[in-house]
């Protein structure tokens, strides 16, 4: 993966950072001086966005770094671990807003609600919106978990910022307890974001194929001198893909005929699919034991 793709990710991120930490401090301040338990809590939801941010950035100059010869595959899952700390980060979160919301029943306090409180959530609201989308169109584009799994959590953060909206309206009419409860159900929704994000993360850490193997095959066999393809293994993330596969060959072809068919099998996979960082062709004539077995199944 090159350093542009790097380089882009981080510069995303720094931008997300500022956002993230602008809204937050707007609901953190005005949720201490209105004493709305549900708008501080969300504004630790925003402020952990922030910190998810630092914690992406840290990942991905990690994940920047070249190849060695102790990980001669790069470093790009550093951005996946990455990933997982954000959710972790998540969940201590949970825990924290748990906290407070069982205090907050025990000694019950009514927040003071004004047009300035719906104001300042309306606006952050807003402001989310826009840093979400735009993270996660980045995200999907640059094929990067990152900046997917970040987008999720700023996510998760409007509709939080949606139910405090919603418990302004019933504490104004009296009902107080609607502060502690709409601070659990923002603790429940940041825990399915957290297991959401550890399920994306997983795929690569577990080496799930990320490229269906038939569309594969399809742009292999449309290479001139190909007679079948078998054994495709793929893995990694969307945006750095390794392919390992066989290729079945005439006996009539030279040393140096396969080869080229070898490589033009790996500029053909490339082409079609940038995503592709590495492919490994293995040749075999058409008449060994092992790809007559192949072919056969």
């Amino acid at each position: 993966m090159d350093n542009v793709y790097y380089k882009t990710v981080k510069r995303i991120l720094i931008i997300i950072f500022i956002l993230n930490i602008s809204v937050a401090l707007a609901k953190a301040v005005f949720g201490w001086y209105s004493n709305s338990l549900s708008m501080i809590t969300d504004g630790f939801h925003s402020f952990f966005d922030g910190t998810s941010n630092i914690i992406g950035i840290i990942g991905i100059s990690l994940a920047s770094r070249p190849a060695d010869k102790e990980h001669p595959y790069g470093h790009g899952k550093f951005e996946t671990f990455a990933s997982l700390l954000i959710a972790v980060l998540l969940f201590l979160t949970c825990f924290e807003i748990l906290e407070s919301s069982i205090n907050k029943f025990l000694n019950p306090q009514t927040p003071e609600i004004t047009l300035l409180s719906f104001a300042v959530m309306g606006i952050t609201i807003l402001i989310n919106i826009g840093v979400s989308w735009y993270e996660y169109r980045q995200g999907k584009k640059l094929g990067s978990y990152i900046l997917v799994a970040d987008s999720m959590h700023t996510r998760s953060d409007i509709y939080a910022s949606f139910a405090v909206i919603m418990g302004f309206f019933a504490i104004k009419f009296g009902y107080i307890i609607a502060d502690p409860l709409i601070a659990i159900g923002i603790a429940v929704l940041i825990a399915r974001t957290g297991i959401r994000i550890i399920k994306d993360s997983s795929k690569v850490l577990l080496d799930e194929a990320p490229i269906d193997k038939d569309i594969l095959k399809n742009i292999v066999k449309s290479v001139d001198g190909i007679c079948d393809v078998h054994m495709i293994r793929t893995r990694g993330s969307p945006s750095e893909i390794y392919v390992d596969l066989h290729i079945v060959v005439k006996t009539s072809y030279s040393v140096d005929k396969a080869h080229d068919i070898g490589d033009e099998v790996e500029k053909k996979l490339k082409k079609s699919i940038p995503e592709i960082a590495d492919v490994l062709v293995h040749i075999e004539p058409i008449n060994s034991k092992k790809s007559l077995k192949n072919n056969t199944t």
